[in-house]
């Protein structure tokens, strides 16, 4: 009786898809198929309206462990997937130290996966990630994650009408179910809402915004854009104060957060209105970073800025009427005092009086009930699914 109770809670093993035999899978080694490993999603998606192709120079740097500053503390490996000779699938496995250490984990990580709608090639490309996961001492990979929580996180499974917010991921439908041909099980869910910007928050909002507007000492300001450098410092403080161990952000190294403030910058000071920082006494406690969506403007350059895809972009640029809640931060022992009501207002204000249409938020995780309740309480509906897998290798 105790045997049978003790068999009924082990975990049954997800079936795994067979190796397609005609595909070979290698791992990157020279510059050239680095560039396939960039380029190869270009082809998958072309004809997709909602794809948003990422810039070509950018994907480059942002995989040299050279160049990105993640690598300080990760080592990665790329692998292609060939059939006849033809590139039908790419897939990055990734060990973060700082995460696991920060954490407690002993996770391996995959991202970057794109493939053809095969379930064999998939399991190819699964197989050649987790034994690298394994060869590093490892038993567990979670993904899809491109590097860092930061940066595009999860697989999209519902929301697949209209292409991503800059910084979320976009893939076929099919993908879930490739995954899961392959052992993976869902492990966690991010979500992502949208506020049209002409609709009025609840009255409950506005009286906590009021409450905190009227406070001593609050004050609401604009990033201070003649020397950011100081309020970016103090915002990762306060990014830094709120990440706690158990899932997803991790703090970054001074040389990753530059890298990615800097490739941030231009976008944010094209509206500075848009970031605000509250203060209570002159200590800057909460902070809303709100730019526009950039990602319809980027199709526009089909990966390449040159020779024409910048000019297209920047003329693309002109009718954005979308904004992205980039970041949000507050203090503990300040999350109480209605200031994210505060900073929602006066983000709202000033998207409507910028002619903005609406801004997307997200993402969140499933499980943060807090945040979850504060973002639907202003009215807010979610559109957007993202789900993280996991599986032992």
């Amino acid at each position: 009786m105790a045997r049978a109770a003790a068999a009924a809670k082990v975990k049954p093993v997800p079936p795994f898809a067979a190796k397609a035999p005609d595909v070979s899978v290698a791992e990157v080694q020279t510059s050239a198929e680095r560039d396939e490993f960039v380029r190869f999603p270009l082809e998958l998606y072309e004809g997709d309206s909602n794809y948003v192709p990422p810039i070509v120079a950018e994907r480059r740097e942002f995989l040299d462990p050279k160049v990105n500053p993640f690598f300080r503390e990760a080592r990665a490996c790329y692998f292609l997937a060939r059939r006849q000779g033809k590139v039908v699938g790419r897939i990055a496995a990734f060990i973060d130290s700082r995460y696991n250490r920060f954490h407690s984990t002993a996770l391996g990580f995959f991202g970057l996966f794109e493939c053809r709608n095969d379930p064999g090639y998939a399991a190819a490309l699964f197989e050649a990630a987790a034994g690298w996961v394994r060869r590093q001492g490892l038993h567990h990979v979670m993904g899809p994650v491109s590097f860092a929580f930061h940066h595009e996180a999860g697989l999209l499974v519902e929301g697949f009408d209209r292409p991503p917010s800059m910084l979320m991921p976009y893939n076929p439908r099919s993908y879930a179910q490739l995954l899961e041909a392959n052992g993976f099980t869902r492990f966690k869910d991010l979500f992502s809402y949208e506020l049209p910007a002409d609709v009025a928050f609840p009255e409950k909002v506005q009286r906590l915004a009021e409450r905190a507007r009227t406070s001593p000492g609050v004050r609401v300001r604009r990033l201070d854009t003649k020397n950011p450098e100081t309020d970016i410092r103090r915002i990762k403080g306060i990014l830094e104060g709120m990440m706690k161990p158990g899932f997803g952000f991790a703090p970054m190294n001074d040389g990753e957060f530059d890298w990615v403030v800097n490739r941030l910058r231009p976008i944010v000071l094209l509206r500075p209105e848009m970031s605000l920082i509250a203060e209570v006494y002159g200590e800057p406690v909460a902070f809303i970073i709100t730019m526009p969506d950039m990602a319809t403007a980027q199709q526009k350059a089909n990966g390449y800025l040159f020779p024409f895809g910048l000019a297209k972009m920047l003329w693309a640029a002109r009718d954005i009427d979308r904004l992205r809640v980039m970041l949000f931060g507050i203090k503990d022992g300040f999350r109480r005092r209605g200031l994210d009501a505060l900073l929602a207002v006066e983000t709202q204000k000033e998207a409507q009086r910028l002619g903005y249409a609406s801004g997307e938020i997200g993402w969140v995780l499933e499980d943060d009930l807090l945040v979850n309740r504060t973002v639907t309480a202003t009215g807010a509906r979610r559109i957007k699914t993202y789900r993280v897998y996991e599986r032992e290798v």
